[in-house]
């Protein structure tokens, strides 16, 4: 099989582009949407995603409020601005950048988020409904994939597909989605054993 090179970049560009045009349009009508951004703490990496998720936002004319606490943040304070959030008819969109400081429960506060604003896709609701094949959510980064697969005329139907890891951020809701396009899908993690002669079979 010949490797193709995928162009993410220039997907991510025309997305954005289409994006824009959506986004004039709902604002035109008189609702600017909104994303929210929640950061606690100063990990670098974090910092770096957020900052890419506000440009991304500048780009495309999306409103976004970045908010920034410090890492000793109580779960109390956090769960308020999260509710905050969830009332605030100007922000559709609320991402809690991840990973939270140790002290901090993430399954407690993804929980907090309003489904409807669950643009992150880890929400419980979000996914059950890719579980059931609902329409909802999906996590970023398999949705990600399965965008370039499209790009590149990649048809997983009736393909085996491997993916590596068990993640409820990637590798399962990957999986689920694969499943959804057909693919025949197994999942391999740290415990497989003989790992390699698996993933030769995608």
């Amino acid at each position: 099989m010949t490797a193709k090179i995928i162009d993410g970049k220039g997907l991510a560009v025309r997305i954005q582009e289409e994006l824009k045009t959506r986004v004039d349009v709902c604002t035109q009508k008189g609702h600017r949407p909104g994303l929210a951004v929640v950061l606690v703490g100063e990990d670098p990496a974090s910092q770096v995603y957020v900052r890419n998720k506000v440009r991304a936002c500048e780009r495309t004319g999306i409103h976004s409020e970045e908010i920034r606490l410090s890492a000793d943040t109580t779960e109390k304070e956090l769960l308020a601005v999260i509710d905050r959030l969830n009332h605030d008819d100007t922000i559709d969109g609320i991402l809690v950048q991840l990973p939270l400081p140790k002290h901090l429960s993430s399954e407690i506060v993804i929980a907090a988020i309003s489904p409807e604003k669950d643009v992150d896709g880890f929400h419980v609701v979000s996914a059950g409904s890719l579980l059931t094949g609902r329409t909802g959510f999906r996590p970023c980064t398999p949705y990600g994939v399965m965008k370039l697969l499209e790009e590149a005329g990649c048809d997983p139907s009736g393909k085996h597909a491997v993916v590596i890891g068990r993640s409820n951020i990637v590798g399962k809701p990957q999986a689920l989605m694969l499943l959804e396009k057909n693919a025949t899908v197994t999942i391999v993690h740290s415990r497989t054993q003989d790992l390699g002669s698996i993933t030769r079979q995608a």
